[in-house]
């Protein structure tokens, strides 16, 4: 698909909604939007930000065309044809506020800030929630999977069971930020430049006479390459032989096999024979991959068990997120213009964690600065400045609106930047190494028990007074109004 045909990747209630504020002529009013999620995924202590290239790629390339629109004019709604007209000229010239890609994040604090016309803001809700759910989902299933892996080499295998080729794509970009070292997907590697790794299929050896022939054809082919499957018959019993009587046969040649790949069986029991029958054999430099449905928890448990591996191959359950196959973020409105000033507005929910947080606002990681880690994240109104400056503040709690407590000697950084001011890109979007460095460094920022697999600790993200003012202020008041409507 290309990525200018995506002004209707978008629901039909947004089409219908952007209608009804053309036909009441409050299409240009002003509309602040905020995305972000309530809980972390997977157990997980922490979420990996990921999906601002595309999303900024999205937005410069926003308009319908002739296809668009002829489309729209057969819609059962029957929209008016200068509504249509409008369409075609709509172009996104509003601001976008976004966390940087790699960002380590939290549930309830706003990832993204959209701000420009209610036909523009609401335009590209669908798309920017596609884009950021996924790609932040793949990527902090990825960094689960990185930090159980400890430094082993890790292999993203999932293109084949991807949804769709888009999901494999960047899906396989996700998990290179979060510290994969490669993918089996050539256009990934293309567009990206991400490192592309493979060995061959159980077709290569099933299509000669014998396995020692389809390894030999295959050394032969592709010397300065060579990692063979060797489980397509019997892993030590033929597959690991034949893959040492090849190893041996390049050495002649002053080559050196790279690896063998076992991709069934019992991985932890298989890859120890393995390496003993590999170093018997003076082949030690020879890599130990392995694959076969891995995620955190299997490796974890082959790693507990003492497999000598050197790579995982992971497929599956990392590019389908498979215990956990949406993140739940959500796009809400904070703000709208009312008689030429944007007022804060709520949505009040019978479940506490989905109200809302009103009012335009600003996200700050606080740093302590005698360890130099994490405190808490810290939610502002838009034109609170103060928090750079002072040196004690009060926390208070975005669901239990009655706990507080006190943060002093931090440092303020703020998350959200700009991205897209007045339709025009002012913000250098950094390259996929770039990204990873910086993933790397804010994993610095936090204590290793929040960072675990198993029963993170929970981090914080608090209100500051005047947010949390405000947000109870209008509880009251709606409380105030229902109750009034009862009398």
């Amino acid at each position: 698909m290309n990525i200018q045909d995506l002004a209707l990747h978008t629901d039909k209630y947004e089409i219908n909604m952007m209608y009804a504020h053309w036909i009441n002529g409050t299409m240009n009013d002003h509309a602040v939007f905020e995305a972000y999620f309530r809980k972390l995924p997977f157990g997980n202590g922490y979420a990996v930000f990921a999906g601002l290239q595309r999303i900024v790629e999205y937005i410069q390339n926003l308009r319908f065309s002739e296809d668009d629109i002829q489309y729209l004019a057969e819609q059962e709604e029957q929209y008016d044809p200068a509504f249509l007209q409008m369409l075609r000229e709509i172009r996104f010239n509003g601001n976008l506020y976004s966390v940087q890609e790699g960002e380590i994040v939290f549930p309830n604090e706003p990832l993204l800030r959209v701000e420009g016309t209610i036909l523009e803001t609401q335009l590209v809700e669908t798309a920017l929630l596609n884009f950021l759910n996924y790609q932040t989902l793949i990527a902090t299933k990825a960094s689960r999977i990185v930090r159980v892996a400890a430094g082993d080499g890790l292999l993203e295998f999932g293109s084949r069971r991807a949804q769709e080729a888009d999901a494999a794509v960047w899906g396989a970009r996700a998990a290179y930020i979060a510290g994969f070292d490669a993918t089996s997907n050539m256009l990934a590697g293309k567009w990206f430049g991400i490192p592309t790794k493979g060995t061959h299929a159980h077709s290569w050896v099933q299509g000669h006479d014998s396995e020692e022939e389809s390894f030999m054809k295959y050394a032969n082919a592709l010397p300065d390459q060579v990692a063979l499957l060797v489980d397509t018959y019997d892993t030590l019993e033929k597959g690991i032989p034949n893959a040492i009587k090849t190893a041996h046969m390049l050495e002649r040649k002053g080559k050196r096999m790279q690896s063998i790949r076992i991709d069934s069986g019992d991985l932890a029991y298989l890859s120890k024979k393995a390496r003993e029958q590999l170093d018997k054999a003076g082949l030690d430099y020879v890599k130990i991959v392995v694959s076969n449905d891995l995620d955190e928890h299997l490796i974890f448990n082959l790693k507990a068990q003492g497999a000598k591996v050197d790579t995982w191959g992971v497929g599956t359950r990392l590019i389908t997120a498979e215990d956990q196959p949406s993140l739940g973020g959500v796009y809400k409105l904070v703000a709208r213009e009312k008689n030429g000033e944007l007022i804060p507005v709520i949505k009040i929910s019978g479940n506490q964690e989905k109200i809302t947080t009103p009012g335009k606002k600003e996200v700050y990681r606080l740093v302590s600065q005698t360890t130099g880690k994490a405190i808490s994240d810290y939610i502002t109104l838009a034109n609170e400045k103060d928090v750079l400056t002072r040196n004690r503040i009060e926390l208070f709690d975005p669901v239990q609106l009655d706990t507080n407590r006190f943060a002093e000697n931090f440092k303020a950084i703020p998350l959200l930047h700009p991205i897209i001011v007045n339709g025009a890109l002012v913000y250098d979007l950094p390259d996929l190494e770039q990204i990873r460095s910086f993933h790397r460094e804010q994993l610095e920022l936090f204590e290793p028990e929040l960072l675990r697999l198993l029963n993170p600790e929970i981090y914080q993200v608090y209100l500051s007074p005047k947010t949390w003012q405000l947000k109870r202020d209008m509880i009251r008041e709606y409380k105030k109004e229902v109750q009034l409507e009862r009398v």
